[in-house]
């Protein structure tokens, strides 16, 4: 069994911000394979569906980013999932908007949610899928920009790379990530 977990924060108030686009990924998926996401045995919404033979987890945390941790290792307990059997899917403002980076394993790199689930699992060789939000950041502070809503060209931009998102967790799923960083690293594939 796979797990892709999505990172964002619950409620209203956080839907289509930049820090959200994890919780767009899994909702995207969820749509793709006709399904819809329920409460689930922890602090987490869940779902299940099958990708090349493969039974597959869909997870959104409701723990807010910065104690993602608690809801991934509560769901890999419960559903007896392997460390590296799962992928993160996050936002990243160090990585231009519209582009994507899949890592096998790797520091939290400034991202709070990665930087939990390391925290929680006491390791951080897990793959994840960085999904860019921009790297010409306005003044203000990084909270701020993260926290805030997609510009009209910004949400075009995060909704053309939504389907290569969705691409890359299903190549892992099936290939595992060594051929799914083979495949999506590449800026102009």
């Amino acid at each position: 069994m796979k797990l892709i977990v999505g990172l964002g924060n619950p409620e209203k108030r956080h839907e289509n911000t930049r820090h959200n686009i994890g919780f767009e990924v899994i909702d995207e998926l969820a749509r793709q394979f006709g399904t819809g996401l329920s409460s689930g045995k922890g602090n987490f919404h869940v779902t299940r569906i099958s990708h090349a033979g493969q039974p597959v987890i869909l997870l959104k945390p409701m723990t807010y980013m910065n104690l993602s941790g608690h809801a991934v290792v509560a769901a890999m307990n419960f559903y007896k999932i392997g460390i590296t059997d799962m992928i993160v899917v996050c936002d990243d403002l160090n990585i231009p908007l519209g582009t994507i980076r899949l890592r096998a394993k790797g520091s939290a790199g400034g991202q709070n949610g990665l930087k939990h689930i390391i925290q929680c699992l006491g390791r951080e060789d897990f793959a994840r899928l960085r999904v860019g939000i921009g790297r010409e950041l306005p003044t203000g502070s990084y909270s701020s920009f993260v926290l805030g809503r997609f510009s009209d060209e910004e949400r075009k931009t995060a909704d053309e790379i939504l389907p290569r998102c969705v691409d890359a967790a299903l190549d892992f799923v099936k290939n595992g990530i060594e051929h799914a960083m083979n495949h999506y690293n590449s800026k102009n594939s």
